[in-house]
């Protein structure tokens, strides 16, 4: 079993990681987290909040599901969205991916 444990680990006397040592590993894997995961993430969440609570009518855009259309009309949550000449939908205002520029959708009024 002596190949487990290193010899001059075992003979030094003291306990593995010991102080401050320890802690590093730790820390840098918490901000490690921070930067790449946690902080973008949230960054995305504040973009797409004010995306949806300056939503206005008239404005073209795509939902989560890939539809392209016009908004007609805003509520609290919901969004009426025209998609095609007289074909309109309801959708949540969560549920809208992206504001594309104004002309996207080809008709007879862009708007």
């Amino acid at each position: 079993m002596d190949f487990f444990i290193s010899t001059a680990l075992a003979q030094s006397g003291e306990p593995a990681g010991a102080g401050w040592t320890a802690l590093i590993f730790p820390i840098a894997l918490i901000a490690i987290f921070y930067f790449l995961l946690i902080r973008p993430q949230a960054k995305r969440a504040k973009e797409h909040r004010k995306l949806v609570s300056e939503l206005a009518k008239g404005d073209e855009i795509v939902t989560q599901g890939g539809l392209l259309g016009r908004i007609t009309d805003v509520g609290e949550t919901f969004a009426t969205v025209e998609v095609a000449d007289g074909m309109s939908v309801r959708v949540q205002k969560n549920a809208v991916m992206q504001v594309v520029p104004k002309g996207t959708m080809k008709g007879k009024d862009n708007g």
